[in-house]
């Protein structure tokens, strides 16, 4: 996650991944909406301590889903940060804003509004913190392991398995997540400093290069057409292809 511009375009200041929960108790979910929270709240706790601000903007003491914007305390003001959503979803709900609802909620300054988290009703205009807070809970993730539990216990042990593994049923999904956020806002926790994942390789798209040989092999051979010549012929009313 790039955090400040710098002077040859922009440069990477700070990265927080999912997969660094797993050293404050979150190791299971880490694609999920509070994993997405929690990134962000990791990603502000960090760029702030980096910066010497940790102790002036500290964020929010607990997790209640309402609208925070931070506030200038002293002589500097807090770390100004503005979203970049690349080619992510921006659609209401989705997972990059909240990342940015826990970067806000860390104590860094990003302009926004609450029009895209869960618990906006557009045709109202309100928007219920409760709902968002629940979100970011995973109450909607316990919901439906309850459910998977009672309905097909095969497809729930599939499913949740890491959860099983871990030993979280659906009624302990809310305090584990809360657990895992109130222990990054802890300051006693060292997050300034990056570490490294060990053995961790960011999925690549891209094809593994091919000699001539190879390509030659997996180049098809039956059922395709030998090449021929492509003649056109020009007219003064339309284009004739022909195919010799």
């Amino acid at each position: 996650i790039n955090a400040e511009y710098g002077k040859q375009w922009y440069q990477r200041r700070v990265r927080a991944r999912s997969t660094e929960l797993a050293r404050y108790g979150i190791k299971t979910g880490l694609t999920n909406y509070p994993a997405s929270y929690a990134v962000g709240l990791l990603l502000a706790r960090r760029l702030n301590q980096k910066y010497g601000l940790d102790e002036t903007y500290t964020g929010v003491e607990a997790v209640d889903g309402e609208e925070y914007y931070v506030e200038k305390e002293g002589e500097r003001g807090a770390f100004y940060c503005v979203l970049d959503t690349g080619l992510s979803k921006t659609s209401s709900g989705a997972r990059i804003f909240g990342v940015l609802k826990g970067a806000v909620d860390g104590g860094l300054d990003i302009p926004h509004s609450s029009k895209r988290f869960p618990g906006y009703n557009g045709e109202s205009g309100e928007y219920d913190a409760a709902a968002h807070r629940a979100r970011i809970l995973g109450s909607h993730i316990s919901t439906y392991m309850q459910t998977l539990l009672d309905e097909d216990e095969d497809a729930y042990k599939r499913q949740f398995a890491t959860y099983k593994k871990e030993g979280i049923m659906p009624d302990m999904i809310e305090e584990h997540v809360h657990k895992g956020t109130r222990r990054y806002q802890s300051r006693s926790i060292a997050l300034g400093q990056e570490r490294e994942d060990r053995g961790y390789k960011p999925k690549s798209y891209k094809r593994a290069r091919m000699s001539l040989q190879q390509r030659k092999k997996s180049r098809p051979t039956e059922g395709c057409f030998p090449r021929s010549p492509l003649i056109l012929l020009f007219t003064s009313d339309f284009f004739i292809f022909n195919i010799i």
